[in-house]
């Protein structure tokens, strides 16, 4: 933001300085006050591609004025920020194609307004040499470039050329250009591993069904969506529907991976099987767009690592790691500091929401509503999947990239790792731990023997409580504006009752909270295998209902007899309120995956796929009662459709209409009774898109408020931000 404020001071012939104050920016001027108040009406406008002001503080200057306005050095303080990667600006794009220009075709052709940032930082504040480029040292050229204020690569930090900047290479050596011949290699249907900006790459044809197979089958992801890259927003719209929202998202600095509609018939029936979505993204560094500026057609591009462990960032490491994966590989010697996936979104509910926040969005940080104090201390440490920490520093909460499933050895070991970069980085000493009170969460196990270990205040959340709370910290809900209902629709979660919970509605704000309704409870014959297997749980809904699962097609030939005495006896079958588990049930009953489960959401994302084919606008009867909604009536009603030969297609999109009418009656009946109009939605079940926005329509006609996650997770990424501002505002911080 320097150089773009030192323009806009000096056209105004203002007199001050501007300098990075650890993460902050920090300007003083000295004009008359129409300078003055022309300098902050203008201010928005003269901000770069990716700046965002996240809040403005004025206080008056004592002293006389500078002779000028000038770019001051970076002055180290308490920090609070730390600048997101951001795709390559359209100016350096330029330079790029140009012949004439000394960056043409170079891979690392970036400016002050974009590149790399969090993936190269070691320390703060944000200067080169505090950077992995420092072993780069700049040649006359570059040096005069960053040393110009006037110059748009001023302290561009990531600033190389040609000359004296990092490089590509291949393996195996080819002897000619790395980027063409990796060119080569993806069009004769190799699988490229590809070292980006924060990680590797696997990248593959999407148009060759055998590239894509042997993908999958070396990366063990039988059906889990690939991601696309294509090279502009002509090749997307050939496959996909894309809307003036998403159309910015794909072109915007997060460049993240928009998840579209697909258009039909689907043209890509191996990158997305069974679904009528596709996840695409366009290149965000010069060297990916170098390597799709040749095809037409999307790439398959999706993260380089090992099934569950950490993306690979190192060139020693990839080729042993990804050497049974990859054909060849494109290296570059930039290191990254700091792994960060790509950035996951999608439309719903008339916004564009995070799914997975990485590149692009993170560590940016949100300040705490009104009321909170500075925070100070507070460290959080989320769930198990979709893995987050969160620390409050100085007012302001810094929810770190997205860090994997913790099941994982590896992946707890780069958690533990990267929080302990992060503490150093932001000089950052916690006072008060936050953890999910699962007992068997191997962050909170962590977090508790850290708590015992070093004597720090420890805040056990619930993780519905959580889910609420992170949403109202978006939504700058202040801590003593009063309590608001929450919907909280998840997989599993530990509840008060030291029971599984994942459909409930709650009551509450952040200092306390109350379970006024929920999902009624079955049983999880098998424990962690109802999980995976989704027929467990019909034979479990239909036992409880009392149907015959005879009745059912999909169950012949499963043990379903032994499944049901376990269920009478009360055998390894813990019981649980989850909303996630009841999609599951569905969506065996239709057939979909119902032995089992290759990725986690597999066959509830196929159950929305297929309602997303009707448009029926009826919708199947629950039981509802002031505290608990039963879906028991569901099975006769769903059987009977079955035996009518009605398309699964309708009964899809019936259960969803059913089950949305359902919750919808109790939270008007709870709005009545609290005299509340504000209702969260949130949990990785409102993934659904089909679900959130008609509960969000009917909600709103009904007069209601209705707030949901847009920039923050609404699944388990969320977690840790709400754990923070719980122990905050419980402990008065």
């Amino acid at each position: 933001m320097r150089p773009a404020l030192y323009r806009l001071a000096r056209s105004l012939e203002l007199r001050g300085d501007v300098a990075n104050e650890g993460g902050q920016v920090c300007v003083r001027l000295w004009g008359t006050p129409r300078q003055l108040r022309t300098f902050r009406e203008r201010l928005p406008d003269a901000l770069p591609p990716g700046a965002r002001i996240e809040r403005l503080e004025t206080v008056p200057l004592e002293g006389g004025p500078p002779p000028d306005f000038r770019i001051a050095p970076s002055r180290a303080a308490a920090v609070t920020a730390v600048p997101p990667d951001v795709a390559v600006c359209r100016r350096c794009l330029d330079e790029l194609r140009d012949p004439d220009d000394r960056r043409y075709r170079y891979p690392f052709t970036h400016c002050a307004q974009c590149g790399p940032r969090f993936s190269i930082i070691k320390r703060l504040p944000y200067d080169r040499r505090h950077t992995s480029l420092e072993r780069f040292p700049l040649c006359p050229v570059c040096r005069a470039e960053y040393e110009n204020p006037g110059d748009r690569r001023f302290h561009a930090e990531a600033i190389a050329c040609p000359e004296c900047g990092p490089r590509v290479w291949t393996h195996p050596e080819s002897g000619t250009d790395p980027v063409a011949q990796a060119v080569a290699w993806l069009r004769q249907g190799k699988i490229v591993a590809v070292k980006g900006m924060g990680g590797f790459q696997l990248m593959a044809d999407a148009g060759d069904p055998g590239a894509v197979a042997r993908l999958r089958a070396r990366k063990h992801r039988p059906h889990k969506p690939l991601a696309l890259m294509a090279r502009d927003l002509g090749v997307v719209r050939r496959y996909a529907r894309v809307g003036e929202a998403e159309a910015r998202a794909l072109q915007g600095p997060e460049a993240p991976v928009v998840v579209l509609s697909a258009r039909e018939p689907g043209g890509l029936p191996a990158v997305a099987p069974g679904l009528d979505q596709l996840g695409f993204i366009l290149p965000y560094t010069p060297l990916h767009h170098r390597l799709l500026a040749p095809f037409d057609t999307p790439l398959v591009f999706t993260s380089a690592n090992l099934s569950g462990a950490p993306l690979c960032i190192d060139n020693e490491a990839a080729l042993v790691e990804l050497g049974t994966i990859a054909d060849a590989f494109l290296f570059h010697d930039r290191d990254i500091v700091h792994r960060c996936d790509d950035s996951v979104v999608r439309s719903m509910g008339g916004e564009i929401r995070v799914l997975r926040r990485a590149r692009g969005y993170a560590p940016t940080v949100l300040p705490l509503p009104a009321g909170f104090g500075s925070g100070d201390g507070v460290l959080a440490l989320g769930g198990e999947l979709k893995a987050t920490f969160c620390l409050l520093h100085r007012g302001w909460a810094v929810l770190s990239q997205h860090l994997g499933d913790l099941e994982e050895a590896r992946t707890f070991a780069w958690f533990q790792e990267e929080l302990a970069a992060w503490r150093e980085l932001f000089d950052f000493r916690p006072r008060r731990l936050a953890v999910d009170r699962h007992p068997e969460y191997l962050s909170a196990k962590w977090g508790r023997r850290w708590a015992r270990r070093d004597g720090l205040a420890l805040a056990e959340v619930q993780h519905h409580h959580a889910h609420l709370a992170a949403c109202l910290v978006e939504h700058g809900h202040p801590l003593d504006r009063g309590p608001v209902l929450g919907l909280i629709l998840d997989g599993l979660g530990w509840g008060d009752d030291a029971t599984f919970w994942g459909g409930e509605l709650l009551y509450g704000d952040y200092r306390r909270c109350r379970r006024l309704a929920r999902l009624r409870p079955a049983p999880l014959p098998g424990g962690g295998r109802a999980v995976r297997e989704p027929w467990r749980n019909l034979v479990a809904r239909l036992w409880q209902a009392g149907v015959a699962a005879e009745r059912f097609p999909v169950l012949a030939g499963l043990p379903v007899a032994a499944l049901t005495r376990m269920l009478t006896r009360g055998l390894n079958s813990p019981p649980a309120s989850s909303a996630g588990r009841l999609f599951d049930a569905v969506a065996a009953a239709l057939g979909l995956f119902p032995e089992r489960q290759s990725f986690e959401g597999q066959a509830a994302m196929a159950l929305e796929t297929l309602a997303g084919r009707s448009d029926d606008d009826g919708g199947y009867g629950f039981a509802i009662g002031a505290t608990e909604i039963d879906p028991a009536p569901l099975w006769p009603q769903l059987l009977a459709d079955l035996e009518a030969g009605v398309p699964g297609a309708v009964i899809s999109r019936r259960f969803h209409l059913g089950l949305a009418a359902a919750w919808l009656a109790l939270l008007k009946y709870w709005g009545g009774r609290c005299d509340c109009r504000s209702v969260v939605l949130a949990g990785g079940v409102f993934q659904n898109r089909l679900l959130l926005e008609t509960l969000q329509a009917n909600l709103e006609a009904a007069g209601f408020q209705v707030l949901i996650p847009r920039r923050i997770p609404m699944n388990d990424g969320g977690l840790s931000l709400g754990q923070a501002l719980i122990a905050a505002a419980n402990a008065g911080v």
